[in-house]
Parts: C-alpha cells; structure tokens; sequence
C-alpha cells in the first residue's frame, strides 16, 4: 500500500498540462486513513498541498487504497463510485476530468 505522500508525488509526475488549459478548479481529497490533500488545477498547472481547501470544487471521500487503484488505473474511478468505495460531494462531473489530468 502506498501512502498519501507517495501517491501525490506519482501525480505531479503524470500530470498532463495539456488537458488543464483555461481550466481553474480545485480538488479535495479526503483520505480515511491517512492525511487529506487538495490539488488546484489553474490554466495548465497543477498544486498540490496537504490539509484541507478553503472553496473546492469537488470534495472525493476514500480511502488510501482507493486512490492508489484509481491513481495507478487498477481500480475505475467510476467502478469505485458504483461501489460504494468512492464518495463525492460538490461537481461530480468534475471527477471525471481526474483520468485527463492524471493518466494512468
């Protein structure tokens, strides 16, 4: 299992600038077991900070072994949705773009 740490440092690596241009969001990640992190999205560049954001766009509730299956494509973002394993609070929709930003 991989922490939290490990995870966002494999995100900034496969970050794709391309699929965030014009876009400005904010992601909240709630990690059950371990510590929550945000990600802000802002016109091709991608920051990563521990804690929690002030005004996300999207809040994602999970746990660390769920981020690391839909961060290394194991695991189907929306499969774990289905399932139960996978929470979501504010613009859902926004939650698919992940795949975009960060391909597996």
């Amino acid at each position: 299992m991989s922490n939290v740490a490990e995870i966002t440092q494999k995100m900034e690596e496969k970050f794709n600038p391309s699929a965030a241009a014009g876009l400005d969001l904010v992601f909240q990640f709630n990690i059950e077991d371990d510590s929550n992190f945000n990600v802000t999205i802002k016109d091709g560049t991608c920051a990563i900070a521990q804690g929690d954001a002030s005004a996300p766009n999207v809040t994602l509730i999970m746990d660390s072994d769920t981020l690391n299956g839909v961060m290394t494509g194991e695991t189907d973002g929306m499969q774990a949705f289905m399932a139960g394993k996978l929470r979501a609070e504010g613009d859902m929709m926004l939650a698919l773009k992940l795949g975009e930003l960060f391909p597996a």
